[in-house]
């Protein structure tokens, strides 16, 4: 592990354009560019409300646009996307265009998490907002993944008709990652009892409220308020006390899931061909872990999560982290 920067404030997301990266910073809505070691303010994103776990939370570039998900001071989440270019070494962020609108915030549990898949459609997850009864509400956006156009279209091979929702039963999705052979995966918050790594797949129903974790049984949609007519849902590939997860980003290089767990404090590898099976890393040495991204140089870029007033900073907090991932064993 080495220091990439430091001196962040509740850093959430990491991407790239043009080799230059972008860093979104939660409580106060700031996009920076790392640039030379150094940091330049490239944008204050306008209209953002900082509160509890809402904020400016993920971005993903695809096509010379950034999509950006946050938290609006009207109590709404929403995406929107801004053109980019880097000019002169300085990334520019131009002709701001709304993706989305009306996906329910909360304090808590408001998703965020934005990222093209190799099909070139948007994903966007998003949480319960302590709603619990929306995850089972195929009307609302809250507690899915949603899969979009790039320009917030929705396209035509989504499995219900003109609605953007690609899977339901979310309580709260802050991972999202592809392997090679296109099969989706994504982490998510459980309540008291179980975190789960999930296979994402077209119109799949994962359980939550009714479920938390792995089950044996199919559920009782009679039990979910505004029942969706689900006859089944599906089970975890993995699952973690909460204690040793909270998994918030993820990301897959080669043939190894890797992921930032908040509460747990450590780096989760897993195999994309056995994803029952895991190893943890740098157990409570970093502190909150938020995101974890592929940099160019397929090196390992970690965000840490200390200084959102839930944990505990060490000096030089938050920071990224680069990891070299071949330094990372199977066996610890």
């Amino acid at each position: 592990m080495a220091d990439v920067v430091t001196g962040l404030k509740a850093p959430w997301s990491v991407v790239w354009v043009d080799g230059a990266p972008l860093i979104s910073q939660r409580d106060d809505a700031r996009i920076r560019q790392l640039s030379g070691g150094k940091l330049r303010e490239v944008l204050t994103v306008p209209g953002v409300k900082h509160g509890g776990e809402g904020g400016l939370l993920g971005m993903a570039v695809h096509d010379g646009w950034l999509a950006v998900y946050y938290t609006g001071d009207d109590d709404t989440n929403r995406v929107v996307r801004y053109r980019c270019a880097k000019r002169e070494g300085a990334v520019r962020l131009t002709g701001r265009q709304q993706i989305l609108d009306g996906i329910p915030a909360g304090v808590v549990h408001n998703g965020g998490r934005v990222e093209f898949g190799p099909d070139g459609k948007l994903y966007v997850s998003t949480g319960d907002s302590t709603q619990r009864e929306l995850a089972q509400d195929r009307s609302s956006l809250a507690g899915k993944i949603l899969r979009l156009e790039p320009d917030g279209g929705v396209p035509g091979d989504n499995p219900f008709v003109r609605s953007p929702v690609w899977s339901m039963g979310h309580r709260n999705v802050q991972g999202m990652a592809w392997a090679a052979d296109r099969t989706m995966f994504a982490v998510e918050f459980g309540e008291n009892t179980w975190d789960e790594l999930n296979v994402i797949v077209r119109g799949g129903n994962y359980g939550w409220p009714v479920r938390e974790g792995r089950a044996k049984t199919d559920f009782d949609t009679s039990l979910v308020p505004r029942g969706t007519g689900s006859t089944s849902y599906r089970n975890p590939v993995q699952q973690w006390p909460t204690s040793e997860a909270s998994p918030s980003g993820m990301a897959v290089l080669g043939d190894t899931i890797y992921i930032a767990a908040l509460g747990g404090q450590r780096l989760i590898t897993v195999p994309v061909s056995h994803p029952s099976a895991s190893t943890q890393h740098f157990v409570r040495t970093y502190g909150r872990l938020r995101d974890v991204v592929v940099a160019p140089d397929r090196s390992l870029w970690v965000l840490t999560n200390n200084t959102d007033t839930r944990g505990d900073p060490r000096p030089g907090d938050d920071r990224i982290l680069r990891v070299d991932p071949t330094s990372l064993s199977t066996d610890k």
